[in-house]
């Protein structure tokens, strides 16, 4: 079970607050606005978890991660409400979607510069991840998805071609079993075959992890070198 914070016992005010962000600035030199790479933590953690990788992380990117809206009961913050592992409730997802989206609107307001924006999630995130870049596949430069899966069975427009042109980077590691099979499946399925996503796809020999090797492979993949 998760619960939302800022809400009162009518539940108007679930949402109301800004999300907490950590942040790192692009530490090398970049035409124009840096381009910025937002992290979405795993179900119980929070926005110092993936925080760690941004030393790994091409210096020219700006590194925004951010904390989920709902925490749980075993502590820590989630992205949204779930029935059960992978299998996430539509009006909850809907609502962080909005949450998330009004923040990244916020980033460019009154900013006639653009920025390519890419997302990493993990876990829980990577589900997160994948409805923000489902949502609005033309706002995302790219999307990092690793030991998830995506939300399927939502209102979600999860259909064939729907990423169409997007750089997708999907990690998974061969000994995680999180996620139930049938949905990691359905996932790589989707990606691989009918998204229409120009597509890496990477096997780890790692549990629900992120190890050194796929973090190496991601930051090639943000350099555009994969």
């Amino acid at each position: 079970m998760v619960n939302l914070v800022n809400r009162d016992t009518a539940g108007s005010r679930a949402y109301a607050h800004v999300p907490i962000v950590r942040w790192r600035k692009a530490q090398a030199s970049h035409a124009g606005r840096p381009p910025l790479l937002i992290l979405l933590h795993g179900r119980g953690a929070d926005e110092h978890d993936l925080f760690s990788l941004a030393d790994g992380i091409d210096p020219r990117f700006a590194v925004a991660s951010i904390r989920g809206p709902l925490t749980t009961d075993e502590g820590g913050f989630t992205w949204c409400e779930s029935r059960s592992p992978g299998r996430y409730i539509a009006e909850s997802l809907r609502a962080s979607l909005s949450w998330v989206q009004s923040w990244l609107g916020s980033l460019s307001a009154g900013r006639p510069d653009s920025q390519d924006v890419y997302l990493l999630g993990f876990s829980a995130g990577m589900a997160m991840a994948g409805a923000l870049v489902l949502d609005e596949p033309d706002r995302y430069a790219g999307a990092v998805l690793l030991s998830g899966t995506l939300p399927f069975d939502t209102d979600l427009p999860i259909a064939n071609g729907r990423l169409a042109g997007v750089r997708v980077f999907y990690g998974h590691g061969s000994f995680d079993t999180v996620i139930p099979a049938d949905l990691v499946s359905r996932t790589a399925k989707y990606l691989g075959e009918n998204s229409g996503a120009r597509l890496e796809a990477r096997a780890y020999p790692i549990a629900h992890e992120i190890s050194d090797a796929e973090l190496r492979d991601v930051n090639l993949w943000l350099q555009g070198e994969r």
